[in-house]
């Protein structure tokens, strides 16, 4: 088998006119595409023949895309298994012709969070590991999860007497947040009609209750905490609704580690909170599994590769897009 990364990643088998399968695609119609999850840059614009995803999955990709599809949750030689990244997410685990097993992680994070279970590599047996590596460098190190979701929680308490915008992705984030905020205080949660729309299919396809609801108006706000999109921080209208509120803005992502991340916001505080691995576990990650063949993509792929090779000794390089890699892994 061969892998590439074209327009998501591709396992092509050899001496075949099987087309393959492919993981992510955007637009990958005729082949059995395997999605991970259902954030938008690893959905499809147009339905592959055969999807192989989560039911939760499906349910959120439906709601965001409009897209009604069929679905598997198995194929012949694809096996999911909980990739603990946003609700749904699955990493594929695939087997060839020659019983060689890939292991596909799409977005992954192994920690456990809020009300979702983390990734667990030790129930992983691959020969080759394609991973993303986001935050595969050793600056992107998080504080415990517990502690992380302390520390949140003790400044929503703290700052009670004005309303709080927090900003993150509409899947993913905005629900832990909407999770941290109804379990720390009794506050009013106000979130965007996307947010209630992702947040409403997850409800629908798991037993997961959350308190966010749609506003009709962010006037006359006095200790609500309100809940945007990430890419929302820096809109005319949000700031212009934070000043006139008298409000503090909050930001949350694994790149908060670095101050820009704070500046280009505009936040007035950020946290680390992330649905990825940070580099400590990303290379607990790959050291459990133990694949003879580990291939990175996305974020600091070329710096986590080499540092693979040069400190833990595995062969493995960065993915790069339509280069062929293993014939070509000399």
């Amino acid at each position: 088998m061969t892998v590439r990364h074209r327009d998501g990643i591709h396992f092509e088998f050899a001496g075949t006119d099987d087309a393959g399968i492919v993981a992510d695609a955007r637009s990958a119609v005729g082949e059995i595409n395997v999605v991970s999850h259902a954030h938008a840059d690893h959905t499809f614009r147009s339905t592959p023949e055969t999807v192989v995803c989560s039911a939760e999955t499906a349910a959120i990709a439906a709601a965001r895309t409009g897209i009604e599809f069929e679905f598997v949750e198995r194929a012949a030689g694809i096996e999911l298994v909980p990739a603990g990244h946003v609700v749904g997410s699955r990493a594929a685990l695939l087997e060839d012709g020659d019983s060689r097993r890939y292991c596909y992680t799409g977005d992954v994070s192994t920690r456990d969070r809020c009300y979702l279970e983390g990734f667990d590599p030790s129930a992983v047996e691959a020969d080759v590991l394609v991973i993303e590596t986001t935050y595969g460098s050793p600056e992107y190190r998080f504080p415990a999860q517990s502690d992380l979701e302390s520390a949140i929680a003790d400044w929503l308490r703290d700052a009670a007497d004005r309303p709080l915008f927090l900003f993150g992705y509409s899947l993913g984030r905005a629900q832990k947040l909407q999770w941290i905020a109804q379990n720390a205080t009794d506050r009013e949660i106000l979130v965007s009609d996307t947010i209630h729309e992702v947040t409403r299919a997850i409800e629908s396809a798991t037993e997961l209750a959350f308190a966010g609801q749609p506003y009709d108006s962010l006037r006359g706000l006095t200790d609500e905490i309100v809940i945007l999109p990430s890419n929302q921080a820096r809109s005319d209208w949000v700031e212009t609704v934070v000043d006139r509120e008298d409000g503090l803005k909050a930001g949350f992502s694994g790149w908060a580690v670095d101050d820009s991340f704070r500046y280009r916001g505009g936040y007035d505080v950020t946290f680390p909170l992330t649905d990825h691995c940070d580099f400590d576990e990303l290379v607990a990650t790959v050291r459990e599994i133990d694949p003879e063949v580990v291939y990175t993509h996305h974020g600091f792929d070329e710096e986590f590769a080499d540092l693979l090779a040069t400190e833990y000794g595995f062969r493995a390089r960065p993915l790069k897009r339509d280069q062929r890699t293993l014939g070509e892994f000399r």
